[in-house]
């Protein structure tokens, strides 16, 4: 399958992205296609030998939009766009508003008792009064044509939207009115026009657009602060001299030096020099970091004092910092599931509220007999009070805030719908090694039988060295410790989940946990004593055997984070079950559990049956987050609703994750389901007063208090109502910046 990204133009409201989604899912080998209304981005999952790029933008165009394939580049950014769109509609709503004040005046004015030219006055001059509103009204209708071209469009194609309504609503009072300015030139006298209301609804609706459009440029603020910590230029240096080029030119492997104070412009790893650089603009974390030679540094971040070279490992488009952008773009992008609830709906309401003007104005004029005017009231306020712009915009400024909020933490959403589902996670499941402890564990215990504790350090050292773990890692450092040479191993072979195997000159060596030493028959009786003491303690046990005899036995500690116990113990104050997975012994496990309170343990387990358990917790119908940080844990973090991986983690366990805490912080994920929780909240509110809105308003624009109180909704106050309603959603979803976590 591929996957593409294309930029779509025209979509207006909710029912747009659905008539976008619905031409799409219906094209041979789609698998799945998603739209956002917000970003104006969709993403296509589809069979690249059955259907094409170009099948795909027509079938767009033949919705009633248009398409291109996404660039990624500055000039197609989210930035760009909305400044294009911005200007274009600040042009198109300063030249309405120069139309329309006028009109509106003139029309208005002897209603209100305001001085107007005698030449101009309805009274004395109607022919000449209504050709001048008709003048003016023109360029109004002209400047928004893009509502008919692609309201019309959308009708024509049985895809109604929200420019469907506008264009329907404009005309209806337009051609009304125009047919009374030529029959004034015929003789009649018809003293009511409609030119006002077309202008001021058109202008309206294009000012809330506008209002909406610097609204929801302001829910990206995430990705336009991340994309203001890149670099334009970096300092090479090159045969002995230093040369300033720009970003893009720069390859890998070339020396790059940062002065003090400098912005660092790409990843690499320092060849020379010693400073601290403030990373807290990736990872939130606010105390700056000591760096030195080996260390790596990523673009963004600002170096301190020192001067630093170090060497490019990673060019812009690679770099950690693109890979943020891009991750949260991503997150945007993707549609929660409670965005279907909105565009359900949406799907039927334009078809629904255009029946209902239209049974509106049937009754006025047929059943209750008022005039043709007071029905086309009715009608045409329906039809333009009715627009579904706020559920089209609920769901995705919301998302867009609450995703930008979190990136801000060093919290990355991969996808969209891991916000929505983080919510609703009942059960968190821990890996031990690295993500409730440290993951640096060291040697406190060494038991030897038989041989000096030196020489069984020796050989245990030897065959750790070839092994990434952890556990390993810590033996090995115990003899650089010691100053202790390494010997030669041969015939290596890893037994995942037991330990190792491999020889010595003629000697064969076993080195594991218990479970191995009894699957191969090597007595370990002598040691239960020493072992028992370990394991009590919280300490791993390894046992090392020669030629089948035990040999000795080491107990390695690694330490709890210090904000884990805190992490848990608000997890539980939240209502969360908390389980604990590992591969040590149970007794181990037993000890780290206790001392955190964590009822539900599974010990001893291996990699796959990490990935069991998580599937069987799931199949009890619990919702479960799994936190880990190896590349043991992928499989468990695939299975998960939610996986969420500790950026310090591997590589492929960062990959398998949903979620990715960039910082080695285990309290984000407290603020990561805050987060979660107040878009959740946000999203409903949104949904909520947009269906409110139209629940209440509807009924009062076909005229329900009319016979009660003399009410009629007048088609330009519904315009303005419609836009209002668009502005206060986007406001209410920016209104999660200033709540507390």
């Amino acid at each position: 399958m591929t996957k593409d990204i294309f930029l779509i133009s025209g979509m207006t409201c909710a029912s747009c992205v659905v008539n976008v989604e619905n031409s799409i899912k219906k094209m041979e080998s789609v698998d799945n296609v998603v739209v956002n209304l917000t970003t104006e981005k969709m993403i296509v999952n589809y069979d690249e030998t059955v259907l094409s790029k170009n099948e795909i933008i027509s079938a767009v165009q033949r919705a009633g939009y248009d398409a291109k394939l996404f660039c990624d580049d500055k000039s197609d950014s989210l930035e760009h766009r909305e400044k294009r769109k911005i200007q274009a509609l600040k042009k198109r709503l300063v030249g309405s508003i120069i139309f329309t004040i006028p009109l509106f005046y003139l029309s208005m004015g002897s209603m209100l008792s305001m001085p107007i030219p005698l030449f101009l006055s309805p009274e004395k001059n109607i022919v000449f009064f209504s050709l001048v509103l008709l003048l003016l009204t023109i360029p109004v209708v002209f400047l928004n044509h893009h509502f008919y071209t692609n309201g019309f469009r959308a009708l024509i194609t049985l895809r109604a939207n929200m420019d469907s309504l506008v264009a329907l609503a404009t005309t209806a009072a337009f051609l009304y009115s125009l047919y009374s300015t030529v029959t004034i030139y015929q003789g009649y006298i018809h003293s009511h026009f409609y030119y006002e209301s077309v202008a001021v609804i058109l202008t309206l609706v294009t000012l809330g657009k506008y209002l909406e459009l610097l609204s929801r440029g302001k829910t990206s603020q995430a990705i336009k602060k991340l994309l203001a910590l890149s670099a334009k230029e970096a300092t090479v240096f090159e045969d002995g001299k230093e040369m300033k080029v720009a970003v893009d030119n720069v390859f890998v492997g070339q020396q790059v030096i940062v002065k003090p104070g400098e912005s660092i412009p790409l990843d690499g790893i320092i060849l020379k020099g010693h400073s601290t650089v403030d990373e807290s603009m990736l990872t939130g974390e606010s105390l700056p970091i000591e760096k030195a030679q080996g260390h790596k540094i990523y673009a963004g971040t600002m170096n301190g004092k020192g001067r630093l070279i170090y060497q490019v490992e990673k060019v812009s488009k690679d770099s950690f910092l693109s890979q943020i952008i891009k991750l949260v773009e991503d997150a945007q992008q993707t549609k929660a599931p409670i965005a279907k609830i909105a565009d359900q709906v949406s799907g039927v309401f334009v078809p629904v509220v255009i029946a209902l003007s239209f049974i509106s104005g049937f009754f006025w004029f047929f059943v209750f007999r008022e005039s043709f005017q007071f029905s086309m009231t009715v009608a045409i306020s329906v039809l333009v009070i009715a627009c579904p712009c706020a559920l089209g915009l609920a769901t995705p400024t919301a998302i867009m805030v609450g995703t930008g909020m979190a990136a801000e933490k060093g919290i990355l959403f991969k996808r969209g719908d891991a916000l929505e589902l983080a919510h609703q996670v009942d059960t968190v499941v821990f890996d031990k090694t690295g993500t409730i402890t440290q993951g640096k564990p060291e040697v406190t215990s060494l038991f030897t039988y038989a041989l000096e504790k030196k020489e069984v350090l020796r050989y245990l050292a030897s065959f750790e060295a070839m092994s990434e773990h952890p556990l390993a890692q810590a033996v090995v450092k115990e003899a650089e410790k010691e100053q202790l040479t390494l010997l030669e191993v041969d015939h290596f072979e890893s037994l995942t989940g037991f330990g190792i195997r491999g020889r010595v000159d003629s000697s064969e060596f076993l080195i594991g946990n218990d479970t191995l030493m009894l699957r191969e028959g090597i007595f370990i009786e002598k040691a239960q004593l020493e072992f028992e003491t370990i394991t009590s303690s919280g300490q791993t046990p390894i046992f090392i055997s020669k030629d089948r005899q035990l040999i000795g036995l080491v107990g390695v500690a690694d330490k709890i984070k210090k904000d884990s116990k805190e992490t848990i113990r608000r997890l539980q104050k939240m209502g969360k079950d908390i389980v604990m997975l590992t591969g040590d012994h149970h007794q181990t496990a037993q000890a780290i559990a206790k001392e955190l309170n964590i009822k539900t343990i599974f010990s001893q387990v291996l990699p796959n049956e990490k990935q069991d358990i998580v599937m069987a917790l799931k199949e009890k119908g619990k919702k479960i987050a799994m936190v880990g940080d190896g590349i043991n844990d992928a499989p468990a973090l695939v299975t998960a609703d939610i996986g969420i991986a500790l950026g310090s983690g591997t590589d492929i366990a960062i990959e398998s994750a949903d979620i990715i805490l960039v910082r080695p912080n285990m309290l984000d994920l407290i603020t990561l389901l805050d987060i979660s929780r107040l878009t959740i909240k946000t999203i409903k509110e949104n949904l909520f007063w947009a269906f409110i809105y139209n629940v209440l308003m509807i009924p009062i624009a076909m005229g329900i208090f009319y016979g009660i109180s003399g009410l009629l909704l007048d088609p330009m106050l519904a315009g303005l109502a419609m836009s209002f309603s668009s502005v206060s959603v986007v406001l209410n979803a920016l209104r999660l910046k200033s709540r507390k976590l």
